[in-house]
């Protein structure tokens, strides 16, 4: 169950933070953004998703602004993460194809939503967060940032690349008081995951219930999926004052699948 901002008290560290968290109207980032509102920061829920968007705004009964951005537009992007004190890198895309039939169109934008605005994100919050001397970066990463799929060329490039964005952003903002880590989870129980497994159904020409088990969960020893709130405990704890130490580095949260 998502944390209310009524529980505030039981997380804290992040009163008077500003967090942006990208694809904040559903899944991964709607989680991450209840969850840091119930730690008290202020929240900057990104997504082009207006009505969900909203809905998130009204769960969060005052603790969250909505900012309807198309990640696409990069310039924006970087104005949006201005003044955060963290940021949450979680807006994702996927389309499951062999390379010689991926669109070369999607793979692009792929990359685009999923690297280069990241990239911009980070720049644009960087300058604040030396100011002040304090930043928390957290990039929701994938098992995909560490391993390789087939039929996922665009969303594997871009997890590994923001893999060592993550890391690079880790080296220098050290000495000004910046962590930057990533999240690996496996499989986890959003809209983009239900669409992917339509997709891989369509591919591998079996049911979606053969996806689950023999595609999605053959390399994890916990045979289930991911719940967005677990992601979003492992993202407070990032941002809280018990993980200052930690940085540069990759959580796994994939049930064993990279324990092979």
């Amino acid at each position: 169950m998502s944390a209310s901002p009524a529980s505030r008290s039981e997380a804290p560290g992040l009163a008077g933070r500003t967090a942006v968290v990208t694809g904040a109207a559903g899944g991964i980032g709607r989680a991450c953004s209840l969850r840091l509102a119930a730690a008290g920061a202020r929240v900057r829920a990104v997504d082009m998703d207006a009505e969900g968007l909203a809905d998130l705004v009204a769960c969060a009964e005052g603790s969250v602004e909505a900012y309807a951005l198309d990640l696409t537009d990069l310039d924006e992007a970087e104005r949006a993460a201005e003044g955060a004190d963290i940021l949450v890198n979680n807006a994702g895309i996927q389309l499951v194809r062999p390379i010689e039939d991926f669109p070369p169109e999607v793979f692009s934008r792929v990359l685009t939503v999923m690297l280069e605005a990241p990239f911009r994100l980070v720049r644009g919050a960087l300058p604040g967060m030396y100011e002040r001397g304090w930043g928390r970066i957290v990039n929701i990463s994938s098992v995909h940032g560490l391993r390789a799929s087939a039929y996922k060329s665009a969303y594997v490039a871009a997890k590994h690349g923001l893999e060592g964005l993550s890391k690079v952003a880790a080296l220098e903002g050290a000495p000004h008081g910046v962590t930057s880590n990533c999240v690996n989870p496996g499989y986890v129980r959003t809209p983009l995951v239900e669409r992917q497994i339509a997709d891989q159904a369509a591919a591998h020409g079996i049911s979606t219930e053969r996806v689950v088990s023999e595609v999605l969960l053959a390399d994890a020893a916990v045979k289930r999926l991911v719940e967005p709130e677990e992601v979003a405990e492992a993202v407070a704890y990032l941002c809280g004052p018990h993980s200052s130490f930690i940085t540069g580095a990759s959580l796994s949260m994939d049930g064993g699948w990279t324990a092979h």
